[in-house]
């Protein structure tokens, strides 16, 4: 069964419903904890910048079902922007609808628009469904691994 949503931009009043979306992704991603003030504060700073970082919601009915962000970065591999696309999630309850597709192409759309040279995400390797999704979409593997380092306040300067 196709639903009618509609795609559009997330706006502050939306925050409540994105928290939902995005405890639902790291439910399933190991690398992240769920915390309710530190992705409010997330959301809240992406959506101050709006030149440079976009949240996009799919929307069924008046509810948040899906949403996917990104934002921009310089570089210097591609000699110019690219954009991190972070944040891809539907809810379970609208997988397999065409949501997911319309949000990558939106936000494809967008950093064209940008004059990106390049996209790129990270995804859980042990989440084989968004892994499948990705590669129908002509999305590649590269032979980088990704790092990270917490705790940064407690660098020795």
């Amino acid at each position: 069964m196709k639903t009618d949503f509609t795609i559009r931009n997330a706006q502050h009043s939306d925050i409540q419903m994105l928290i939902e979306l995005l405890r639902a992704l790291f439910s399933i991603e190991e690398d992240f904890v769920f915390d309710e003030e530190k992705q409010r504060q997330g959301l809240e700073m992406m959506l101050e910048d709006q030149k440079n970082r976009c949240i996009f919601i799919a929307e069924f009915e008046q509810q948040v079902v899906g949403m996917i962000s990104g934002q921009t970065l310089v570089s210097t591999a591609e000699g110019g922007i690219s954009v991190l696309v972070e944040d891809v999630v539907i809810d379970q309850n609208y997988r397999r609808q065409g949501i997911g597709r319309e949000l990558i192409s939106v936000i494809e759309s967008w950093a064209f628009q940008k004059g990106a040279r390049r996209l790129q995400l990270l995804a859980d390797i042990n989440n084989s469904s968004a892994l499948a999704f990705y590669k129908q979409l002509n999305w590649s593997n590269t032979r980088l691994m990704c790092l990270q380092k917490k705790d940064i306040q407690n660098i020795r300067l």
